[in-house]
């Protein structure tokens, strides 16, 4: 056993892939007051705002370092699905995007809610509606990763989903609160040992 030394700029996190190589047997669609919007060719910089409200208490950042032209590319491919979850009022309280890019897999690539809303039931709601979509035609493998700086509940709730644990990694990148991505408060459980601004 050994400890694997971080710089003090950066995050690690264990990140795990987990999948899913038959369709679930139907069930009824959990209830939510809550809906999902197409977001068709969305304006990357409205999909930024609403990844930065899901993702910051978890750190997520990897749309944020994409240019414009990039980001595009993805969010705009036709083999991708962007969707909002939006509450009774309209606001924008969740995000869903499947990748269909790869020939007979999907992706959940970005699965998440607002944290006001965990522990409500919400999230089952809105992975029966992932996996709905996610399982077309020709799709033999759904799959998702999670991460050690996920909610707390995420390993745990994708397996209760029917995805099964296959492969472990280990990530470090520069704390995207020191790059200026996100803000300085965001995801206070995650301590930052050193700044570089």
């Amino acid at each position: 056993m050994a400890l694997i030394p971080v710089d003090p700029g950066e995050i690690a996190t264990v990140v795990t892939t987990l999948e899913m190589r038959e369709r679930p047997r139907a069930r009824p669609m959990p209830a939510s007051p809550l809906a999902l919007v197409a977001w068709r060719e969305p304006d990357p910089a409205k999909y930024r705002t609403l990844f930065r409200r899901v993702g910051a208490p978890w750190l997520w950042f990897s749309r944020l370092v994409m240019d414009d032209a990039m980001l595009t590319a993805i969010i705009h491919h036709p083999a991708v699905s962007v969707f909002a979850v939006v509450d009774r009022a309209g606001i924008e309280v969740g995000l869903l995007e499947l990748d269909h890019r790869q020939p007979g897999e999907c992706e959940v690539s970005y699965f998440g809610l607002v944290p006001e809303l965990a522990g409500r039931g919400h999230g089952r709601w809105l992975m029966a509606q992932a996996l709905m979509r996610a399982w077309t035609q020709h799709v033999t493998r759904v799959w998702v990763h999670t991460c050690t700086l996920d909610h707390p509940s995420a390993l745990g709730f994708y397996r209760a989903q029917g995805f099964t644990p296959i492969a472990r990694a280990l990530e470090t990148f520069p704390d995207p609160r020191d790059l200026g991505l996100l803000p300085d408060d965001a995801a206070p459980q995650i301590p930052r040992l050193a700044s570089r601004r």
